[in-house]
């Protein structure tokens, strides 16, 4: 029973850490702030991504800016497109918008 304990008190700050990490993730999307993600909050907040990676700033990544400087080019286009699949697996309701609980939760 002590060493249940224990570990539940180790885990407890990685637990709340994960928790605000996971609210401010949220957050960060939910730009107009009404408790819900929608498709296109994702799709902006996400392709910061493309663009930190982008650093010709061509609106295309090429093999050498890809992780690993290997792959097929891709465009923002193409990148958005993804997002938005990934997006819809996401909404495991088909509400149209993600919730916390949603974002959080890995792909389908």
């Amino acid at each position: 029973m002590r060493m249940r304990l224990a570990a539940m008190l180790l885990w407890l700050p990685f637990a709340v850490l994960a928790q605000s990490t996971a609210s401010g993730l949220f957050q960060a999307m939910d730009t107009n702030g009404d408790g819900r993600v929608s498709e296109a909050e994702y799709v902006t907040y996400m392709s910061q991504g493309f663009y930190r990676l982008d650093r010709n700033h061509d609106g295309v990544l090429e093999p050498d800016e890809l992780p690993g400087g290997h792959g097929k080019p891709i465009t923002l286009q193409e990148w958005q497109d993804n997002l938005r699949r990934e997006f819809h697996k996401l909404d495991r309701h088909h509400h149209g918008y993600l919730t916390e609980q949603e974002l959080m939760q890995p792909p389908q």
